[in-house]
């Protein structure tokens, strides 16, 4: 592990670039945006709540005046939404810089997507592999782009369930998300091999936000009773704290294809942001491909590469 400090003051002028930041309204999503918009960049906030983003997007402009912030519908249980999220994006810009995969529900109560997928595996997984294949050719247009996919710590505990990835046969909330998580780095290592191998400049990366405190957590019961002993402080990070990973991944110079950041504390929870090892699992390359067939049937989004 590099220990080495980095901060986000050490964000390369990002003036001229274009990054879509998912689940912007608020959380380590708003911190990368706001970030990202403060550098320069104009920052799409792509989000389900279309007012909330609006207002998200005046008050950065505010916290930072003169930054270009845009607003657009991005609905990630929903496939048709994906969809049109990714044919607006490509009538409104004619590069792509960065896609920050951030947005992500965890540990709710079951549920299905409007495509019949599991909540979680749904939103976490196959609407972000979905809304970069479709924006893969652009992306692949912008020399130097950059996509990165949030996981989290949980993919440690993730397996791929095979036979039940909707858990139709009994729902177990951890597991499902454990899972989508995992997900989420399997889809990053194999799009950054296949990248590597169609000689694309654009570069496929992960980050964790440690243990952030954010609204993610609010189906988690165990959670507000280490707030109410004291210990969520001692333990955890702010949204911004947390947001340090997704950032240095998506701009750091010397961040190469297929890194994962994480804070660099005790057990990842918090600390400044470093490279660091994800789960052997997740880089079983044939685990990554399988994966990776699947989630193109699934979605009916082939890649060009």
């Amino acid at each position: 592990m590099t220990l080495e400090s980095w901060t986000w003051a050490q964000v390369p002028d990002q003036r001229g670039r274009v990054a879509v930041v998912t689940g912007a309204t608020s959380g380590t999503g708003f911190e990368a945006a706001r970030m990202l918009a403060a550098c320069g960049a104009t920052v799409v906030l792509a989000c389900r709540n279309l007012p909330k983003a609006e207002a998200v997007a005046q008050r950065i402009q505010a916290l930072h005046p003169g930054a270009r912030v845009e607003v657009q519908a991005l609905d990630l249980a929903s496939l048709t939404s994906v969809r049109s999220t990714a044919a607006d994006l490509l009538a409104r810009f004619d590069r792509l810089d960065l896609l920050l995969n951030n947005a992500g529900v965890m540990v709710p109560p079951y549920g299905r997507t409007e495509d019949g997928f599991e909540l979680q595996l749904g939103t976490n997984h196959f609407g972000p592999f979905a809304l970069t294949g479709l924006l893969m050719a652009r992306l692949m247009a912008t020399p130097g782009s950059r996509v990165v996919t949030m996981s989290s710590n949980a993919h440690r505990m993730g397996r791929i369930y095979a036979d039940d990835l909707d858990f139709e046969r009994g729902y177990r909330a951890w597991a499902a998300y454990g899972q989508s998580k995992l997900a989420n780095l399997l889809f990053a290592f194999e799009l950054q091999r296949r990248l590597e191998a169609a000689g694309a400049t654009t570069r496929s990366l992960a980050a964790h936000p440690g243990w952030a405190r954010t609204e993610l957590q609010r189906h988690a019961g165990w959670i507000r009773w280490l707030r109410t002993v004291g210990l969520e402080a001692l333990l955890s990070q702010d949204a911004f704290g947390g947001a340090q990973p997704l950032l240095r991944a998506a701009t750091d110079p010397a961040a190469e294809g297929g890194g994962y950041y994480g804070p660099s504390g005790f057990q990842e929870m918090k600390g400044a942001p470093v490279p660091v090892r994800s789960d052997a699992r997740s880089r079983d390359e044939g685990l990554q491909r399988w994966m990776w067939r699947l989630s193109e049937r699934r979605t009916g989004v082939v890649y060009p590469i």
